[in-house]
């Protein structure tokens, strides 16, 4: 009969007290390197959305301001963006109805009308003036004065009381506006009909995102889902836009030999795909949007987008040879420097509260983008938190 060992060995996988004298069991390898796998797979991940994301947004910014200096119809290059955007987001939510066999939200008229609208009409009027400054402005200013939206929803912030006045608050209102008068000031290449389209663009997106912000802290409407706002918002703005489209453009394009006074077949289905083709992209980056958020979080969307307005700016120097003087780089960097003041300020914020994060948008990519805030679902409910839709950048 063999001997029985008296010694007292720690049993694998049982926790020993560090004051037993027993050696400290450590975390198995393999577990160390599965470990490192998930954090690198993380990394990989996030790097690829964020990249999807600057596709997307930068892609749409130059491809406006090329088919603008072609076409001169931007308020109908919008309308026709918005019919597709609709169209892709009731073909989203369809799918998305036949897999999980529960209906999609669907609002009464009163409430459409009396709470949507509002939102609609102020996305409609900030998504159509932005298209329409590509006509005189470059890609380099318009990315600069539609960076200074965040001042505008910071203004009207504090007017609709979502935001409480402080030093910091007033810190970054005067860097964005003093970098904004920097990057403008003698300017070689400024227009001042362009200009005034930016900026009344950007302080309608104040009151858009504002009033967006509202909209979804409206638990009972069911628009937390960025399709379904997306859905619902489209048709809406694009009645809000027909009147101004009328107005400025009807005439001209009813005369058009490019749409509706074609003598060539060629041409006009050349047309018609550039137009479907920016749909797609506005659609596109609302998507990248949406996935770069809950998949991380509204804060890396954010930061991504202080990132790529520094690249937008570069490749429209190098791309399209905008002229940059020193002082136009030093406001700009003033502007990203309130920017990101800005969305420290509300992560801190956001984590002392310790509830949902709701990162204001920084309303500064130049497509009709979709500004998607966090959808990530809490513990055993399907609840989504607060989420930004369409930002005027088309």
């Amino acid at each position: 009969m063999g001997r029985v060992s008296t010694s007292h060995q720690p049993l694998r996988g049982v926790p020993v007290p560090a004051d037993s004298g027993a050696p400290v069991l450590q975390p198995p390898r393999m577990g160390r390197w599965a470990l490192d796998v998930a954090f690198l797979w993380k990394a990989v991940l996030t790097l690829g959305l964020v990249l999807l994301y600057y596709c997307f947004s930068i892609g749409i910014t130059f491809y406006n301001k090329w088919l603008t200096k072609s076409f001169h119809f931007p308020l109908f290059m919008t309308m026709l963006h918005l019919a597709v955007i609709f169209l892709f987001s009731a073909l989203s939510r369809a799918l998305v109805q036949c897999s999980s066999h529960r209906a999609r939200v669907v609002l009464s008229w009163a409430d459409y009308l009396r709470r949507v609208a509002p939102t609609a009409l102020a996305t409609a009027l900030d998504v159509g003036l932005s298209n329409w400054s590509f006509l005189y402005v470059t890609v380099s200013l318009y990315t600069m004065t539609k960076s200074s939206a965040v001042l505008f929803i910071l203004i009207f912030s504090l007017i609709f009381k979502l935001e409480e006045l402080r030093a910091a608050l007033v810190l970054v209102v005067l860097l964005i506006a003093g970098g904004l008068f920097m990057f403008t000031y003698k300017s070689t290449q400024f227009n001042v009909e362009g200009f005034a389209l930016v900026l009344g663009a950007s302080f309608i997106g104040g009151i858009r995102w504002t009033l967006t912000q509202m909209l979804l802290q409206k638990a009972e409407l069911g628009l937390q889902n960025p399709i379904d706002t997306m859905f619902h918002l489209q048709p809406l703005m694009f009645l809000g836009l027909f009147p101004l489209f009328a107005v400025f453009e009807g005439l001209h394009l009813s005369t058009s030999e490019k749409i509706f006074r074609f003598q060539d077949t060629g041409l006009l289905l050349r047309v018609l795909g550039s137009l479907f083709l920016g749909g797609i992209l506005a659609f596109g980056l609302g998507f990248s949007e949406f996935l770069l958020v809950s998949r991380t979080s509204s804060l890396t969307l954010s930061i991504a987008g202080i990132f790529k307005e520094v690249c937008t700016l570069l490749l429209a120097a190098h791309l399209l040879g905008d002229q940059i003087s020193l002082l136009n780089w030093l406001g700009f960097a003033l502007c990203l420097s309130g920017i990101s003041l800005h969305v420290a300020l509300k992560a801190l914020h956001s984590r002392g509260d310790g509830g949902p994060k709701a990162l204001k948008g920084l309303g500064s990519s130049p497509d009709l983008e979709l500004l998607l805030r966090s959808s990530q679902r809490e513990e055993g409910d399907n609840e989504e938190e607060e989420y930004f839709v369409a930002q005027g950048q088309q």
